[in-house]
């Protein structure tokens, strides 16, 4: 038996890491077109480059590893099955299942090296990654001076040569725009009949000389001085200008900058991150709701149940009669919080104030609204101040609702990337299940129908996650269940697959409905 497994691991290595370095250039050369126009003529260095795709190729590890394994295993088990080595198996007594013990084992240490490779040297790989893109996108372009063309590359300064000789070193017709100074109100201009130009030794420094030329200045007053200054004309035979090329150098940004980036936590770090998220979003919704609560005082919208107030014996201080109007309507409240008995009124009874005579004395199905129940001089100010406060509650909702549709996004990101780094794993081990009953169907070993059937199902989880990460950011599905839904697809066809490769099954469905539709169409001609 042990000999079985030796057969199948050492058949499947090689394929694997042909297919996994495969799948990784692959990844990587599709993530470089993404960034080709900012590292394209920045006159970056090899080392660099290679630093750069290194830092990238790390990232791709838990999207390459299913593929490889995809890839191989069903060019394994096809190539075995191709050659009747597998059908030997079976008749030895052996179950495809047991032939696929090194294989299955193999599938959970590549889970395991996933999952450490998500929750370790991810993070770390794309903070390098971000920060050197970073300094790349700021860093400028290549100095080039081509003729006919203005040139600003140097800060405050605007080169246009009119011609240059082959070797590109002397240069004709030269005309250089001295900006660095305008802010203060001085423009120099610098016309040259000819020059040379050149990088000095240590390529710090970059040299014109020019020869046969003027030089133009003017200084324009400044503001609150009305002072006049004269235009300046010098002619020089010789005139010398060094510029520094310190400013054409990468500047590396400290990356302490950017570990708070999602891509760039641990998991660890989501999971606080994540918590975090969730306590600002209930102290947002506390806070809403609290400051909904200051406008609805009880004083001034009661409820709409009228309770009557017992009989007082004196009125000593007259209250202001919306106050009473509100009172009369309010349920008292217990002392001791919630609603306090209401005690029914006493048929002799009369309120002192005429105004809350008259409103209890009066049915309230008589009223249309609250409104009514207020003196016709005090409805249009009580009507303007409930507008304002509506206006002011509607604002303030609506800012406070993009505020934490902002918060819940970015939570179901934080989310959805923890739950990732564990699903990917788990991938592995499924695409494990897949391929290698797959490869014991269609019995084809090669580089040709594996990596067709293999690409296929690697589309339909590409397309997956995809539309699972877009449903988990509209908050549509829980962000835990989208970063798991694409596995719990695949794993169904794994079983399924798996049972008919036991029982020699080759989809006779499938191929009895080709076969059918090839009938046809030999028909119809």
């Amino acid at each position: 038996m042990k000999r079985i497994d030796r057969l199948v691991i050492t058949s499947f290595i090689p394929p694997f890491i042909v297919a996994f370095c495969i799948a990784i250039f692959v990844l990587v050369m599709q993530t470089l077109w993404l960034y080709i126009d900012d590292i394209a003529g920045k006159g970056l260095g090899l080392l660099l480059l290679v630093e750069l795709l290194a830092y990238k190729s790390v990232s791709l590890i838990p999207l390459a590893l299913p593929l490889g394994i995809l890839i191989s295993s069903v060019m394994v088990i096809g190539g075995l099955a191709e050659h009747y080595e597998l059908s030997s198996i079976k008749s030895a007594g052996v179950p495809l299942l047991r032939t696929m013990r090194s294989l299955l084992v193999f599938g959970v240490f590549a889970a395991a090296f996933s999952y450490y490779c998500s929750a370790t040297l991810i993070p770390v790989s794309n903070l390098k990654f971000g920060s050197r893109m970073w300094d790349i996108q700021r860093q400028k372009p290549a100095l080039r001076l081509d003729e006919g063309i203005f040139n600003d590359d140097f800060e405050g300064y605007t080169i246009h040569i009119g011609n240059k000789k082959p070797d590109g070193r002397h240069i004709e017709e030269v005309l250089i725009y001295d900006q660095s100074e305008a802010g203060q109100g001085r423009l120099v201009q610098i016309s040259a009949e000819k020059g040379e130009m050149y990088a000095s030794a240590d390529g710090q420094f970059f040299v014109m000389e020019l020869y046969n030329g003027h030089q133009y200045m003017e200084s324009r007053p400044g503001a609150g001085n009305n002072k006049s200054y004269p235009f300046v004309r010098s002619n020089f035979s010789k005139w010398t200008k060094v510029f520094d090329l310190g400013e054409f150098n990468l500047k590396r940004t400290n990356e302490e900058l950017f570990k708070q980036n999602r891509s760039m936590l641990g998991i660890h770090e989501l999971k606080i991150v994540a918590d975090s998220l969730a306590v600002t979003i209930r102290e947002k919704e506390q806070g809403m709701a609290e400051s909904f609560a200051n406008y609805f005082h009880p004083l001034l919208y009661p409820d709409t149940s009228v309770a009557v107030v017992p009989e007082p014996v004196s009125e000593p201080n007259p209250v202001p009669s919306g106050q009473l109007r509100a009172s009369v309507s309010a349920s008292p409240r217990h002392p001791e919080g919630g609603e306090a008995p209401v005690a029914p009124r006493p048929e002799n009874y009369i309120p002192q104030s005429p105004v809350l005579r008259q409103i209890v004395d009066r049915p309230w199905s008589d009223y249309t609204s609250i409104a009514e129940t207020f003196e016709e001089k005090e409805r249009a100010g009580l009507i303007g101040r409930a507008k304002s406060f509506a206006r002011s509650m509607q604002g303030q909702s609506e800012g406070t609702l993009r505020v934490l549709d902002g918060l819940s996004e970015n939570r179901v990101k934080h989310i959805y990337d923890l739950h990732t780094k564990y699903s990917m794993a788990v991938v592995c081990l499924i695409f494990m299940l897949i391929g290698a009953p797959m490869g014991a169907i269609v019995r084809k070993g090669g580089f040709g129908v594996p990596i067709l059937v293999s690409i296929l199902f690697f589309i339909v989880f590409v397309v997956l996650t995809i539309f699972c990460r877009k449903i988990a950011e509209s908050l549509i599905i829980p962000a835990a269940l989208s970063a798991w839904l694409p596995g719990l697809v695949l794993f169904p066809i794994g079983v399924l697959l798996t049972k008919k490769a036991m029982n020699d099954s080759r989809f006779d469905g499938f191929a009895n409905f080709f076969k059918w539709v090839g009938a046809l169409f030999r028909q119809k001609k």
